[in-house]
């Protein structure tokens, strides 16, 4: 469960860095082969376990740097029963996994507990199918049956929040987020939106925010938007500046490329855009949209992206 004096962000302006894209990072960058684009995979191996390690105290020093908050994100995206069976894993599996996963951020949480004043653990939990196509939609009972089986494990460790990233159908999110509720954990979900700002689905952000709120006992503390270019979703949030489910938005974790979700999956080679386009991209957003204050990155992105995301913000805040 939560851990002591851990301030969530929906509880404070102060701002919060997390990770960049950490799956293409691993494959494009690093080198490193991810089975169905799983990175809980390398925690199999000790080479794995400290590639894993390395890769996150490279963000975690940048958070030291800028004096910011940061979220230690799980890579368990794809720890979920389908994903594991995919990848070769026993259904047995899934509990050593998501603890062993949880495991090295709390042993990084106090490695930087010094030096970061406020360092937030959160399991991740991906989409039952793919993460750009609303494939095989479940009902939203049926999505918190799936998915109570990770966040489960999750209940058991040190993590303060759950983090529902890349959902691209709202059925999913509502099951997410009822299946953290019935083992109190907070949730926040991160929509994915395509090149006209609305989900894969075709429904606008607006609605599918007011859908999940309305529709969980336990609203998410906020919602965020992940794998699309801030110029897919700007003026979508725009349309609604003055509306409540603007206001309930307080993080990105955009893509590097101005791509669609399409181009990016016939994509051979990683397209990193440009670090300080995307960071000037952030700043606008910052600044249209105070509340903003989680602030990490999706596919292409890595250290100098979140180094530039994160030196706009600031100084803009």
């Amino acid at each position: 469960m939560a851990t002591v004096n851990t301030v969530l962000p929906n509880g404070t302006s102060n701002l919060y860095l997390t990770d960049g894209g950490l799956e293409t990072t691993l494959v494009f960058l690093l080198g490193h082969e991810l089975p169905c684009f799983a990175a809980f995979d390398l925690l199999k191996d000790e080479k794995g376990y400290h590639a894993l390690r390395d890769y996150y105290k490279r963000y975690l020093n940048i958070s030291k740097d800028f004096g910011m908050g940061f979220i230690l994100e799980s890579p368990t995206w794809r720890a979920n029963p389908d994903w594991m069976e995919r990848v070769g894993y026993p259904g047995s599996a899934i509990v050593d996994v998501n603890e062993k996963a949880v495991q090295l951020l709390n042993d990084l949480k106090k490695e930087f507990e010094n030096d970061i004043d406020n360092i937030v653990l959160s399991g991740c939990v991906g989409p039952r199918g793919d993460g750009y196509v609303p494939e095989h939609k479940m009902t939203a009972e049926e999505a918190q049956k799936y998915h109570a089986r990770q966040i489960v494990v999750f209940s058991q460790t040190p993590v303060d929040m759950v983090s529902a990233i890349t959902m691209n159908y709202v059925e999913e999110a509502i099951g997410i987020a009822r299946a953290s509720a019935a083992v109190g954990l907070p949730t926040v979900v991160s929509f994915t939106v395509e090149t006209d700002g609305k989900l894969p689905t075709g429904m606008s952000l607006k609605e599918a925010i007011n859908q999940v709120d309305k529709n969980v006992s336990q609203p998410p503390l906020y919602f965020m938007i992940n794998c699309a270019h801030p110029s897919h979703f700007f003026n979508e949030l725009e349309s609604g500046r003055n509306e409540y489910w603007t206001k309930r938005i307080r993080g990105l974790r955009a893509n590097a490329s101005c791509k669609s979700h399409a181009e990016l999956d016939e994509a051979t080679e990683l397209d990193r855009g440009s670090p300080q386009n995307l960071a000037i991209e952030h700043k606008k957003l910052k600044a249209a949209f105070s509340q903003l204050n989680v602030f990490g990155g999706c596919c292409g992105t890595d250290e100098e992206h979140i180094i530039a995301i994160a030196r706009e913000v600031k100084a803009s805040s």
